[in-house]
């Protein structure tokens, strides 16, 4: 993220026609797949973890909605910042641009109201015990209710996926105001669908990708396998690989207007493919790589994602930038990307600590309160 945002903004002249910014620009088509499929990874253990409390199916879909409904009210106050430093040469239409925190927010959503609707045609078991967790029926029904979420989160994604490009061309809702249309397409007020934007096709796919994958990943049965199931993630990625790579050499096409990088299916199951072998290789990092070492950069920024994220957006192409856009070459933009990962860190480091401290004066409050 770091990287294309600042190689972006940064790099002028030839530098900026380079095959280096080229390679800059194709890596990062992968932080927002990225960011959303760790998002449905989320909502799914968020989910296991409160119906193994007991909680019903409404409690986890508002719960789940609730929390995307606070991330997309995040997102359009960022853009209210935006276009408040940005006073003066920002247009208005700025305000209703859908960018990356919106589209998680709405993502999220989506999620929510999906698992609350599987979730009641589903029976939930609760754990009670030991003999519950060594019953049969309990690991059957545990069984059936991953399996049945994973599949229609699987679903979802891939309805996401085929719907893309024909909702980008000819199945486009140009009747909704282009505010609206502009979370299904991404086509802002500029009259055709831009793919700088983060609109639900495809984008969402990803989210409802990693809900598929977390509430597999969940289950009892893939806590028997261990290592193995992330084994088996890691193949089934290579897989969709070779799937996508295969599905786009073939002559015929069903859809009207065909684009590979930007609303193809074959592309987007191209990247979901990455994002698995992802989870093979994040695994191995942290159960034999140097995620053992017991401090990990992208780790502690993964913490403060969300503020690093805000903050860094306005260091890099912001009223507040630390370098002149587009006037570096590899080598200056190179060195602003790192003064801005080691200030990334050092603000998430500073933000963790003082979320501890407040914590711990909070727990210590409580104490003296009750022998008050």
């Amino acid at each position: 993220m770091f990287q294309t945002h600042c190689y972006d903004a940064w790099l002028g002249g030839a530098a900026r026609d380079s095959r280096f910014a080229m390679w800059s620009q194709l890596g990062g088509t992968f932080p927002a797949p990225l960011f959303l499929f760790l998002a449905g990874i989320s909502v799914a253990l968020i989910a296991e973890k409160m119906l193994q409390k007991g909680s019903t199916a409404s409690q986890v879909g508002k719960k789940i909605i609730f929390r995307g409904t606070e991330i997309l009210g995040l997102g359009l106050l960022f853009r209210v910042q935006e276009y408040a430093i940005s006073w003066g040469w920002a247009p208005w239409t700025d305000l209703f641009r859908v960018d990356i925190l919106n589209t998680i927010g709405v993502s999220i959503i989506l999620m929510g109201a999906v698992c609350w609707i599987a979730l009641l045609f589903t029976r939930v078991p609760r754990v009670e015990g030991v003999q519950a967790q060594e019953n049969g029926d309990q690991a059957r029904l545990d069984v059936r209710r991953h399996t049945e979420m994973a599949a229609v989160a699987l679903i979802a994604a891939v309805v996401i996926s085929l719907l893309t490009p024909l909702l980008w061309t000819t199945w486009r809702p140009r009747f909704l105001p282009w505010q609206l249309e502009s979370y299904i397409n991404g086509v802002h007020n500029l009259g055709a669908p831009q793919p700088w934007l983060f609109p639900i096709f495809p984008w969402t796919g990803f989210a409802f990708a990693g809900l598929s994958v977390g509430s597999i990943l969940a289950s009892g049965f893939s806590k028997n396998l261990g290592s193995r199931i992330f084994l088996l993630t890691g193949v089934s990625g290579v897989a969709l690989v070779y799937a996508a790579r295969l599905s786009d050499s073939l002559s015929w096409q069903i859809y009207p207007v065909y684009d590979y990088w930007h609303t193809s299916p074959s592309f987007f199951l191209l990247r979901v493919g990455m994002l698995l072998i992802l989870v093979l290789g994040a695994y191995a990092w942290c159960r034999w790589g140097m995620g053992q070492i017991g401090f990990s950069p992208l780790i502690q920024l993964g913490k403060t994602s969300l503020l690093v994220y805000w903050v860094h957006i306005e260091l890099v192409y912001g009223r507040f930038h630390i370098l002149a856009p587009r006037s570096q070459t590899i080598l200056g933009a190179s060195k602003g990307l790192l003064t801005i990962f080691l200030a990334m860190l050092a603000l998430s480091l500073v933000r963790t600590a003082w979320k501890a401290r407040t914590a711990s004066q909070f727990r210590g409050r409580k104490p003296a309160q009750a022998a008050g």
